[in-house]
């Protein structure tokens, strides 16, 4: 790296902070609000599309809007209008895209090809339409493509301040229209036919949920492109999943996301304008989807395996308390005996490794104690927890046969299920019930095919 170089770093850097606190000139910043009401609007209208299962609209939507910008475009030159005006060129978007939602729907309904294939074949056939006048307009004297390659990538520093303002002010009233239509919006998206039902007019629902999408996409077009604002619009919402099972928090995160990948995306490209917005904008919202899918208290991968490793060690822990108190109770020397892990490792089938592992682990979380002859005897936090998933077992047990579900060995294998996860609530709750029909937890006979599990 050359010194020229090592000296644009701090400077770049200097210029990427301005912007995104704001300071960077009042072009910039009028940029930056305008894409970040757009990144807000996007997570929250792709939050109920992800909902309905309408993901790929928007793709389709996107690529349909390219036809649109260039015959928008041809038309500005015919009336000798400014071709380049941004109303004209979102209107001609608005109107393929319109066009494009129409064509979906009518192949769906007209034949028996599936909306993901009728999505591929309008994408398809209308961005080649698209990119076949780009070529027509690339050949005119009014200068190549005049600038239209911004509506394929996205550059923000290609942005005028009243293209931003328009595009900050649909943005905001496109969230307004999510605000005001959230309770029926969220009824569309989990339950239509109750909301036919209670009277809701589910395909006017339908419609200014789609007539959402399509304004998002085409006001996203200038700051990120039509390549990618498919997205801007699903990748904030699908990040914010990981985050909770609340509605009422899901369409507000997923919004925050867009929002926060608009506002450093465009302060990056304000910053560096030879960067294309849109890829630096879905950059990050990939990120955020990155971090939400490792970390996500509530959905993330490594949430997700922390839960699954604690309800093993449980279920390991209550197995081995278990067994040893049974142990000690066939051999009449009541909880506070001793036993001999061999005999814990042959009535659960573990190995004599697998068994002294989990004996080490029990003696180091206070459950068992190793006596100097070799065998081992519960502590008093021990002989409680195995009294207590004992008879949480027992319980289960009776109540099957009870209520005539099982067998003995069936009974006993659901017992080994859900011995683990019986609240002291549930274990009253069986022991109520038992009592009720004149039956007690008592202890059963081994199973002809009792469970082993590791």
């Amino acid at each position: 790296m050359g010194a020229h170089d090592a000296a644009e770093i701090p400077e770049a850097l200097g210029s990427f902070l301005a912007a995104l606190s704001l300071g960077l000139g009042f072009n910039a910043t009028v940029v930056v609000i305008g894409t970040t009401l757009l990144g807000l609007a996007a997570g929250a209208v792709g939050a109920f599309m992800l909902l309905r299962k309408r993901a790929l609209m928007s793709d389709a939507l996107s690529h349909a809007t390219l036809p649109g910008v260039a015959l928008a475009f041809l038309l500005g030159v015919a009336l000798e209008t400014d071709p380049r005006a941004l109303p004209l060129l979102l209107a001609g978007a608005t109107a393929t895209s319109v066009l494009g939602v129409l064509a979906v729907q009518g192949i769906t309904r007209a034949s028996r090809i599936r909306e993901d294939a009728a999505i591929g074949i309008v994408l398809s056939v209308f961005f080649g339409f698209g990119v076949v006048l780009l070529s027509y307009i690339q050949a005119l004297p009014q200068g190549g493509q005049a600038g239209l390659k911004t509506f394929i990538l996205g550059q923000t520093a290609a942005m005028r301040v009243p293209d931003a303002e328009l595009i900050g002010a649909v943005a905001l009233c496109a969230l307004l229209v999510c605000a005001l239509l959230y309770h029926p919006f969220r009824l569309v998206c989990f339950d239509a036919d109750y909301g036919r039902v209670v009277g809701l007019p589910v395909t006017l629902v339908d419609l200014a949920l789609m007539g959402l999408i399509v304004v998002v996409t085409v006001i996203g077009l200038k700051a990120v492109g039509l390549i990618m604002v498919v997205a801007l619009v699903i990748v904030p919402a699908a990040a914010a999943r990981f985050w909770t099972e609340r509605m009422a928090r899901f369409v507000p995160l997923s919004a925050l996301f867009g929002g926060v990948a608009g506002w450093i995306g465009a302060a990056r490209s304000a910053s560096l304008p030879r960067l294309p917005a849109g890829a630096v904008i879905v950059l990050v919202a990939g990120v955020v989807f990155v971090l939400s899918f490792l970390f996500a208290p509530a959905r993330g991968v490594l949430a997700d395996a922390w839960r699954r490793l604690r309800l093993r060690l449980v279920t390991v822990r209550d197995h081995f308390l278990r067994a040893a108190f049974e142990q000690l109770e066939a051999a009449g020397t009541g909880a506070a005996g001793s036993f001999a892990l061999a005999d814990i490792a042959e009535d659960r089938g573990w190995s004599a490794r697998h068994a002294g592992w989990i004996a080490r682990w029990m003696a180091a979380r206070g459950f068992a104690a190793h006596l100097p002859d070799g065998r081992m005897h519960l502590t008093p936090t021990g002989r409680e927890a195995a009294q207590r998933v004992t008879r949480a077992h027992r319980l289960w047990e009776q109540l099957l046969l009870v209520q005539g579900a099982g067998r003995i060995g069936q009974a006993h294998r659901s017992a080994d299920l859900v011995e683990h996860v019986l609240s002291p609530a549930m274990v009253a709750a069986l022991e109520a019930e038992l009592a009720a029909r004149g039956a007690t937890a008592q202890p059963m006979p081994p199973a002809p095919e009792r469970s082993r599990q590791p």
